[in-house]
């Protein structure tokens, strides 16, 4: 049976009312900081990861169904995989090691730099906005198809068109034939 709060939280967060987050930090915070420290056992990744859980609950609000499950168990388990990805994202960045010695990057010699493509950010602003936003996103700022669809607030399906055309006239600027 769901408390008298929880019902407004809910309410609140399918009408997409900010005060719902106000309210689940009040009610939730403390006890999903609980869980995430116990996952995590640093505090201030702890700190991180519930940041993340909020922005991901506010982002997902209209997904919640209270008839598959309650509003601590949705909010558990989208703390818990947060504080997972932290320990992931965590172990991919210590777990890689620069080998300098195995590395090339001083033997480059300006013959294996294609010329035609430094001015890549000149042509870029040639195709329409659409288009350079999205290969701007996936390129130049390292995010990924879905990463950039949720920023940008674009659909998936659409990046990966505009990504596609956008490539395609790029291609056309630097292979002409």
């Amino acid at each position: 049976m769901s408390t008298p709060i929880e019902i407004e939280i809910v309410g609140l967060l399918q009408k997409g009312d900010k005060k719902a987050i106000t309210l689940l930090y009040e009610n939730y915070a403390d006890a999903l900081f609980g869980v995430i420290l116990k996952v995590l056992n640093d505090e201030e990744l702890a700190q991180d990861a519930l940041q993340e859980t909020f922005i991901k609950v506010w982002k997902n609000s209209k997904s919640y169904n209270s008839k598959k499950a309650k509003l601590f168990t949705w909010l558990y388990r989208i703390a818990y995989n947060t504080a997972i990805d932290k320990i992931r994202s965590q172990t991919n960045k210590t777990g890689k090691e620069i080998q300098i010695e195995d590395s090339n990057v001083y033997m480059l010699t300006s013959e294996g730099l294609n010329q035609d493509v430094m001015d890549i950010k000149t042509h870029l602003k040639t195709l329409d906005e659409k288009y350079q936003i999205v290969i701007n996103a996936l390129f130049f700022e390292g995010m990924t198809q879905q990463e950039a669809s949720e920023e940008l607030d674009i659909p998936l399906g659409t990046i990966k068109s505009r990504l596609k055309i956008g490539l395609r006239e790029l291609k056309k600027i630097y292979d002409p034939e």
